[in-house]
């Protein structure tokens, strides 16, 4: 089943300034190993902006329930839910089971918001309580999977089951283990009858917890500390509400993204973010970690699902998913961002790599020529070497060639060089060759591999003595700034240019096509510094 079967309307894409555009609440774990600790933790969630709080008893090194219980809830600067995890259920609590359905009946006693009792015990639970417990108090019973995120139907069913319970809350976390699993759990809030919380756990499941607020999730968790969760794939408070502005995400607002693999390195959702927000415009970008492009688009064929910019190693697979290409992108054989034309639902293929790129290296040679911008390309005539020969590497060539540059392609295998080459006039040799390639002073180089790229940052595709006879070297990589391949190209006299330049300037075509705003140049430029 697909997003498509969701009804979503779009409404306006102002967003109102100020105040929140959905119900759904921010949640810290609170994971203390003593009382004292878990205050702390509080103190620290309230401050960053949660709602409540999840007390995870069960992380408690020692644990008095009356007594920890009584100081917890009376001194709690935030609402709780109280959760005992029991070994069984993915938490840490292995002793009786009938003491630890005790102490979440004393919680509730004692003042607690919510308790969370696992569906495997929700009946003993109901009974032992006999319906008394205080009127404010809600009970979510709640089933997690770390095996998968089963189908359609089966969570329609547990959703059922969970509901029969007498349950206040339904909650259900599941495994992402691929991110087209996610549209099964916004279906599951989307038809909800109940409240309910429905999360995907895991890196493949990140955006399940950030787009819960808008399909109507209940909450939705945050760590108080980057790293430190309480179950995988858990993003911080901070990154909620700062990076990806929870509170302004509502049913009608616009999802894009960037799709790639791997994409935690990814500045791109700080910048578009803090573009959109910018400008008031109703969208969110996210990090889309794609391993099968084609199951990504069907899986998001929603109205609502709008544009995605496409990065390593999937710019050749967006180009085969689209259902029209930009005739430059068709030349190059790889796009950089997809649009769905709001008309016809249909994804539009656009390749901007190659302006940004292209842009970057002229301007700093015209600098360094001290020339003033004339209507010829200081490429012109240029030898312009290119490693790699995917999606980046098609991009730089072509866009080399249109600027009267000599095009050679060097590749790890020579057929594909040859292959890319013969597309722009150009010459194909191996990486083996490039480093004794030396036809001629002052060529310009430009890497478009992942070589050297976090974490990998001591590798570089060209050792230190090939780079004497380059006036200019690009590297595509932006993570680092300054990477091994251009510091030593510095060293030995060439103009570093840094893919940071263009990813910048590509960043500003793109936000334009998503937006139909102009681009916040110095934002942008000025987020990507404060992000680097």
């Amino acid at each position: 089943m697909t997003l498509s079967s969701i009804p979503l309307t779009a409404a306006d894409l102002q967003i109102p300034a100020g105040g929140r555009r959905n119900s759904t609440l921010l949640c810290a774990p609170v994971m203390g190993e003593s009382v004292d600790q878990m205050l702390g933790q509080i103190r620290a969630a309230k401050e960053q902006g949660a709602d409540l709080v999840e007390v995870r008893l069960d992380f408690l090194k020692s644990f008095s329930p009356k007594q920890d219980l009584e100081i917890l809830l009376k001194q709690s600067a935030l609402p709780t839910l109280v959760t005992y995890r029991p070994k069984w259920e993915g938490g840490q609590y292995e002793g009786d089971d009938s003491q630890r359905l005790d102490a979440l009946r004393l919680a509730l006693e004692l003042g607690a918001d919510y308790v969370d009792v696992e569906l495997q015990v929700a009946q003993e639970f109901f009974s032992s309580i006999q319906g008394k417990k205080p009127e404010k108090a809600k009970i979510i019973v709640s089933s997690h999977n770390y095996q998968n995120t089963p189908s359609s139907e089966e969570l329609g069913n547990l959703v059922a089951k969970i509901q029969a319970t007498g349950a206040d809350i339904v909650k259900i976390a599941t495994t992402a283990l691929d991110i087209s699993d996610c549209p099964r759990i916004f279906e599951v809030l989307a038809h909800s009858q109940v409240p309910t919380i429905a999360i995907a756990m895991g890196e493949r499941g990140l955006i399940s917890r950030i787009l819960a607020a808008k399909f109507g999730g209940y909450l939705t968790f945050g760590a108080i500390e980057a790293g430190v969760v309480s179950a995988p794939g858990q993003p911080s408070i901070k990154d909620l509400l700062d990076l990806y502005n929870l509170r302004q995400l509502g049913p009608d607002t616009k999802v894009h993204g960037v799709i790639g693999k791997p994409i935690g390195h990814s500045k791109s959702p700080h910048l578009y973010n803090a573009a959109f927000r910018s400008v008031n415009f109703n969208g969110i970008y996210l990090p889309l970690l794609v391993d099968n492009v084609a199951n990504f688009i069907n899986a998001y064929s929603s109205p609502d699902f709008v544009g995605y910019s496409y990065t390593i190693p999937h710019k050749e697979d967006g180009l085969r998913c689209c259902d029209e290409v930009d005739p430059i992108a068709k030349a190059i054989g790889a796009i950089s961002q997809m649009i769905r034309r709001p008309t016809d639902g249909k994804m539009i293929g656009y390749n901007v790599d190659y302006l940004g790129a292209i842009a970057a290296i002229e301007e700093a040679l015209r600098a360094s020529n001290g020339a003033s911008p004339a209507t010829t390309s200081p490429l012109a005539g240029k030898l312009f070497v290119v490693i790699g020969a995917g999606g980046a590497g098609k991009a730089l060539a072509y866009g080399a060639m249109e600027k009267g540059a000599r095009v050679v392609v060097a590749n790890r295998t020579y057929e594909k060089a040859k292959e890319l080459a013969s597309k722009v006039g150009g010459q194909a040799i191996t990486l083996a060759e490039l480093e004794n390639f030396h036809p001629e002073d002052g060529m310009v180089l430009a890497n478009t591999t992942s070589v050297g790229m976090k974490p990998n940052v001591d590798l570089t595709p060209l050792p230190k003595n090939a780079l004497s006879r380059y006036c200019l070297v690009f590297d595509a990589i932006y993570t680092p700034k300054l990477t091994r391949l251009l510091r030593e190209a510095q060293e030995v006299g060439a103009i570093p240019v840094y893919g940071t330049e263009m990813f910048i300037n590509q960043a500003f075509v793109q936000f334009e096509r998503f937006t139909g705003y102009p681009a916040p140049k110095q934002l942008i430029r000025d987020t990507l510094v404060k992000n680097s």
